[in-house]
């Protein structure tokens, strides 16, 4: 019997980042000081080395153990851990030791809660608030199966961006586990309803699973319909070869494409590149609001 062999394509020049292991072990250091996880580190992000170069992070908060098994995502998978009361202050303490004006705070997706993790996104934001006044804080949370009450308690934390990423086209939404396109649409409507103007939301779609032009301009849409303003597109990259294949390396002038469809429509700000994820300059989407950077 002759076994398919996975495709192995060579990454084009275009997503060939350089490392700074330097600046990402003294960033690692200083986590680890508060026994803090980042969404950078678990996801094997290829930003890690430019954004810890520049002392920024996004926080992962709830431990770094997902209920969830996504077939493209590196966060592991299994039982989590009791939810750590200390990691408040502790993201708390690095915010201020970084001096960090703008700060970006997730989780994992925590099912086991019933809450979903909404009361510890509420404590992180408002103790960062707190100690830090200068500090603005956007929140990217997992669906909290769509509870209202975790909805509403995180849109009372006082972040003044809130994400939910819908991933990827209703067709390859098999790659998203217990998770619903349509109720990742309905968390988002939600919680610009709750929030109305003081919140921006937010969302993010890797692309080269197999997605067309046609499918991905309809999610787009569907996004402004519910009042997202907010939008990241970025390439898909595996893991490893146990995780989703990579179908195809979008070119940049493709990219660009999606953005210049995406503001025509009615987006505010939108990043699309090839490097981008939802939390990746994370502080332009509100300085640089309706302008096409």
């Amino acid at each position: 019997m002759t076994v398919a062999k996975k495709v192995n394509f060579k990454k084009p020049d275009w997503l060939r980042k350089k490392l700074v292991p330097t600046a990402q072990k003294e960033m690692e250091a200083l986590l680890g000081k508060h026994g803090l996880h980042t969404i950078c580190q678990e996801a094997k992000c290829p930003n890690i080395s430019e954004c810890y170069a520049k002392k920024n992070a996004t926080f992962l908060i709830l431990g770094n153990i997902c209920t969830r098994r996504c077939t493209y995502c590196n966060v592991h998978t299994g039982k989590p851990t009791e939810v750590d009361i200390a990691e408040v202050d502790g993201v708390t303490e690095s915010v201020l030791k970084l001096g960090l004006k703008f700060v970006v705070i997730t989780s994992p997706a925590r099912d086991d809660l019933k809450d979903g993790g909404a009361q510890q996104f509420y404590r992180v934001t408002k103790n960062i608030l707190e100690k830090s006044p200068g500090t603005q804080v956007e929140i990217l949370i997992p669906d909290f199966q769509a509870k209202e009450d975790s909805l509403k308690t995180v849109v009372d934390s006082g972040a003044v961006i809130i994400g939910h990423n819908v991933e990827t086209v209703p067709s390859l939404y098999r790659v998203r586990k217990n998770a619903s396109y349509k109720r990742s649409l309905q968390v988002l409507k939600r919680l610009k309803e709750l929030g109305g103007d003081k919140i921006k939301t937010k969302s993010a779609l890797m692309v080269g699973l197999g997605e067309t032009e046609e499918e991905m301009v309809q999610v787009f849409k569907d996004l402004l319909e519910v009042g997202c303003k907010f939008l990241s597109i970025g390439q898909y990259l595996a893991p490893s070869g146990d995780y989703e294949t990579v179908k195809e390396f979008v070119k940049p002038e493709q990219f660009e494409r999606y953005k210049q469809i995406a503001l025509d429509l009615g987006f505010d700000f939108v990043h699309s590149t090839p490097y981008a994820r939802s939390s990746y300059l994370a502080h332009e989407y509100l300085s640089n609001e309706k302008n096409t950077i």
